[in-house]
């Protein structure tokens, strides 16, 4: 069964992709660069995703594995190569040259497992600017997203209210600086939005002010599991503070070496079932 309606509905199946070959080659966002001489070691990143694999299951979560390629080091990242809008899964078309062959590895995987899903094939969009909200979808104008794509998705989806969000141009994606954890609740970082957009999004939700040394270590990039459960960084004191103090669950999980590459929790998940 495909089906998500929003980003904090019980999670029943995911989609996910140990980073065995996981490394920092080619300079593709800010965080990577800053962690381009320390780079990532692999075996520790195993551990943790290993560790947050665990987690899911323990939660009664089916986590499907892609099977990692040595070419592939941005693999870990299964958000952005696809996103679930109800019951139809999108594939989608990537903006950066090395990540692309990831998009046949997860074709692979989903004709195995007899899973039907749809090609995007305007350049280009990744499911990391992609925020399901109901009878709303959220989607990051960004360097990898094009409001072509996102225009074309409308055309697709006539249902939906479609609403692109400009975001700062060192941001990678827009669950990097925005994310929902239930229907009232959201995470932001707002120096990311222009002002009327920023406004709008405070004005429809809740929302947990990111400060700027959280931003760093991905504060918004937390991963619903549905009934109030969050999976967040220690690291983010502030964000999981102020998530318990409206009554979250928050599930701390280590994943300081994963996050070197630019993603979280959220970027190393693609949910395919919730139940909602």
């Amino acid at each position: 069964m495909i089906n998500q309606q929003n980003e904090y509905g019980d999670m029943k199946r995911v989609i996910v992709c140990p980073p065995k070959y996981m490394k920092i080659k080619k300079i593709i966002n800010e965080t990577q660069k800053h962690y381009e001489d320390e780079n990532i070691d692999a075996e520790i990143a195993m551990e943790q995703h290993q560790q947050f694999v665990q987690t899911l299951k323990e939660m009664d979560i089916e986590v499907i594995e892609l099977t990692p390629a040595q070419v592939l080091n941005e693999q870990v990242f299964t958000r952005d190569i696809g996103f679930v809008v109800d019951d139809i899964l999108f594939t989608c078309e990537m903006e950066s040259e090395i990540r692309k062959p990831e998009i046949n590895v997860l074709h692979t995987l989903l004709k195995h497992e007899q899973i039907l899903y749809t090609p995007l094939t305007t350049p280009s969009i990744e499911g990391g600017d992609v925020i399901v909200a109901q009878d709303k979808l959220f989607i990051g104008d960004s360097g990898r997203t094009t409001i072509e794509a996102i225009n074309d998705l409308q055309r697709q989806l006539p249902d939906k209210e479609v609403i692109p969000l400009p975001i700062r141009e060192d941001i990678l994606h827009l669950d990097c600086c925005f994310n929902l954890v239930s229907d009232k609740v959201g995470i932001i970082y707002s120096d990311a939005f222009q002002a009327q957009d920023r406004n709008m999004l405070h004005n429809e939700f809740d929302l947990i002010e990111v400060p700027v040394e959280e931003h760093f270590t991905l504060g918004t990039n937390v991963f619903s599991i549905g009934e109030g459960k969050v999976i967040s960084l220690p690291e983010n004191k502030q964000v999981n503070k102020q998530l318990s103090e409206r009554g979250f669950q928050v599930i701390e999980v280590p994943f300081s070496e994963i996050i070197k590459s630019g993603g979280s929790f959220r970027c190393c998940t693609l949910p395919i079932e919730r139940m909602n």
